[in-house]
């Protein structure tokens, strides 16, 4: 399982390949598109076949599935049992989540095709949006999920305001330090939500460990010399990475 984990690490440094090359490509053969996005179907149409062609456009379009299933079935799951079954109705059957869960996924839909042209249809670059707005939220759940792997201190309240506040947090500085390049705000709110867990946690705790918190006790620490190399190549190939092309 390690070593399966390893591996998909180091499928996930392809991504930044995969995303970046057709750009740099389009660019250096002054590719004449009007939008960065226009980059991968020029490249596609003047240099793949009918065939090949036909089989980029078909795995994209899978890609593009497969990433609006997921986001619809998570959609609709945290509705149904988070809210609708916690909260509204609490003895709800197993036929009406499922209705309830179907009706979510068709308004989550329906929103997301409305909003998609307004917000979507007039930039330059969909890729780096979505990136950038996906950070509004990123930085808040990894300092969340981090600190209750790794600090018995952290209690649940500040947990839940952190990732509350993450989306405030994103918003103010993007409006009030425009200048800063996205990733860089993300940086900083991912700090500032690790302070506002150990504060919180502090003062709610008084310097006790959480009742939640994860024992280690037992677990066995030794790891998988493979698995431990594996993972300082991808640490060593990330941080190469954002050296020279940072």
């Amino acid at each position: 399982a390690r070593r399966g984990l390893a591996f998909a690490g180091y499928l996930k440094l392809l991504l930044p390949i995969i995303v970046v090359i057709p750009g740099i490509v389009a660019y250096a053969l002054d590719a004449p598109i009007e939008k960065a996005d226009q980059a991968y179907p020029w490249l596609l149409g003047e240099y793949l076949g009918p065939g090949l062609r036909g089989l980029a456009v078909a795995a994209l379009a899978a890609a593009i599935v497969s990433s609006l299933a997921s986001m619809m079935n998570s959609t609709s799951t945290i509705f149904t049992m988070d809210i609708y079954k916690s909260i509204l109705h609490k003895d709800a059957a197993e036929h009406k989540l499922v209705q309830v869960g179907r009706t979510v996924s068709v308004i989550a839909i329906v929103i997301a095709a409305l909003a998609a042209y307004p917000l979507l249809g007039q930039i330059d670059q969909a890729f780096q949006y979505i990136q950038e707005y996906t950070g509004f939220i990123s930085p808040g759940v990894l300092a969340v999920f981090m600190l209750g792997l790794f600090y018995k201190k952290a209690s649940a309240n500040a947990r839940l305001w952190t990732a509350i506040l993450s989306i405030p947090l994103s918003t103010a500085m993007k409006f009030l330090t425009p200048e800063v390049p996205f990733l860089s705000r993300m940086g900083w709110v991912f700090v500032i939500s690790v302070v506002l867990i150990v504060v919180l946690s502090w003062f709610e705790n008084k310097g006790k460990d959480s009742e939640k918190a994860i024992s280690m006790a037992g677990v066995r620490l030794g790891g998988d010399p493979v698995f431990t190399l594996a993972s300082f190549g991808i640490l060593g190939i990330t941080a190469a990475l954002y050296a020279i092309f940072w």
